[in-house]
């Protein structure tokens, strides 16, 4: 996503300017991307930006447009013969905070690797094109970055001398699945791939998130479903009258009054004060506090505190978490105004609110991927309001009516062909799902029969757990994961 720790990113960290009417928490991304920055001890400098020329499109061998990709390299750990570590970047701005720190960071002190990592085109610095209008946005896509891994990674062999090194990817949220599909697609380039928490099969309406949602909620006991189901049910009610109206304006202190006759409106509340819950499960307890990640603090316990807290009514429980969360990103008030929103993912302008990835991931959804967290399934407690229709609709309403759910299903099925979904046929690729992600519902959490392929499915994790740093408190099974990684990079290196 799968970016899809991911958070994948970002994670919830700073953005270039950011405004109230883009959600927080936008189709499963946090603002910044889905994989967060992991935290750093100590404060030397970090790798520079280094920059490689890319082609534009590398499947039409008429167009020689080329643009200039940015990357970052630390050799502090490489000794001659060592292998190459491929941090892939995703749908955020690559963080060279990650060339310092995390798992893969261990991972390369003890098998003396050279660690490198390259932006997503489309994401950071990296700007193929003068603007992100839909024809420039033409050239973002997973067989384009794929091939602009192939590319940057013949560029560094000959670079550095590097013909006999083996290379191992790796990548959390979407850039997982792209560690997974680099490996598929270009097995003679990558020895190996660690693909954490990457979402595998494309699917349209990704009922099952908001499932998955409801059971890492329930970890915590029966009462904080029970509490959301019933609040969702009373707003409801409170939808019905003038007067319920004006109280839940009041409440979650919107910008401007709920108009309960404009649908899109209603449906960005539903899925304003369901993200809020989505969000926080999705990254509960990861390990990115050391470096100022906004948010860390909150995990689906201090969510179901104040959903059990019998002291409220049921709805100002609801109101409360919302409260909570505009306070810790600092929103002075809610907007759920579904035009406004429109407006802004409409800009084009690499200055804009939406060029931070919210404009860019939007499209690959509307494109490739679909993974629209809808409310359609009747298993989870968050109603009704946010179905399949009101994603779908933005694609209409921010790319122009040719985005739609008929050629939306065609690029779905050619991301599956393409890339064989929960069947990949590739080898040498590993596995890390946290149970309480519900991004792991579309990914590999069971060793598939038969392959070269492993999944490590890790008990009470979140979203890309493995690659955050280790520390004090991390559960037994988390601590085992990284362990068990580590011995199939070293398996891999050994033949």
């Amino acid at each position: 996503m799968a970016d899809m720790c991911t958070r994948l990113a970002l994670l919830l960290t700073c953005v270039v300017g950011y405004t109230a009417a883009l959600p927080w928490f936008l189709h499963g991304r946090p603002r910044g991307g889905m994989l967060g920055s992991p935290g750093r001890a100590g404060n030397g400098p970090l790798p520079p930006d280094q920059w490689v020329t890319q082609r534009l499109d590398h499947y039409n061998d008429a167009d020689l447009r080329t643009w200039q990709q940015r990357y970052f390299v630390n050799d502090t750990f490489f000794k001659p013969g060592g292998p190459v570590f491929l941090m892939i970047g995703g749908e955020g701005t690559a963080d060279p905070i990650w060339m310092v720190t995390g798992a893969w960071i261990e991972y390369a002190k003890e098998f003396h690797a050279l660690c490198v990592m390259l932006e997503h085109r489309y994401y950071g610095k990296s700007h193929p094109t003068e603007d992100t209008s839909v024809e420039s946005l033409q050239y973002l896509s997973s067989e384009q970055a794929l091939a602009d891994l192939a590319y940057f990674r013949n560029y560094m062999v000959e670079k550095r001398d590097l013909t006999d090194n083996k290379w191992i990817s790796f990548g959390g949220s979407y850039p997982g699945s792209l560690s997974a599909w680099f490996r598929l697609k270009y097995p003679h380039l990558v020895a190996g791939a660690v693909a954490t928490s990457g979402p595998l099969l494309a699917e349209l309406d990704f009922v099952e998130y908001v499932e998955v949602v409801r059971d890492s909620l329930a970890t915590t006991g029966p009462e904080c479903n029970k509490n959301i189901q019933e609040a969702t049910d009373a707003v409801k009610q409170m939808l019905g009258t003038q007067e319920g109206v004006e109280n839940l304006s009041k409440l979650f202190n919107l910008c401007s009054p709920l108009d309960v006759n404009v649908a899109n409106d209603v449906a960005n509340f539903w899925s304003t004060i369901s993200g809020n819950f989505m969000g926080v499960v999705q990254y509960n307890k990861d390990n990115r506090e050391f470096e100022g990640a906004v948010g860390t603090n909150i995990t689906l316990d201090v969510l179901c505190n104040i959903m059990n807290d019998v002291s409220m009514p049921l709805v100002d429980r609801y109101a409360a978490v919302n409260s909570l969360m505009m306070k810790t990103y600092q929103q002075k008030c809610l907007d759920i105004s579904y035009s406004v929103m429109i407006k802004e993912l409409r800009e084009t302008s690499w200055e804009s609110a939406a060029s931070e990835g919210g404009r860019q991931w939007i499209y690959q959804t509307c494109t490739e991927f679909g993974f629209y967290q809808t409310s359609d399934s009747p298993n989870q407690p968050f109603g009704d309001g946010f179905p399949l229709s009101f994603s779908l609709q933005q694609c209409s309403d921010i790319y122009g009516p040719q985005f739609n759910q008929s050629t939306l299903m065609e690029g779905i099925k050619r991301t599956n062909t393409n890339y064989g979904a929960l069947k990949i046929a590739g080898t040498k690729i590993v596995f890390p799902n946290g149970s309480i992600d519900p991004w792991h519902a579309l990914g590999i959490t069971k060793d598939p029969k038969g392959t070269d392929l492993h999944a490590v499915y890790i008990k009470g994790t979140a979203h890309c757990a493995n690659m955050y740093p280790a520390r004090f408190g991390d559960p037994p099974e988390l601590a085992q994961a990284r362990e068990t990684i580590k011995g199939h990079i070293q398996n891999w290196l050994s033949q």
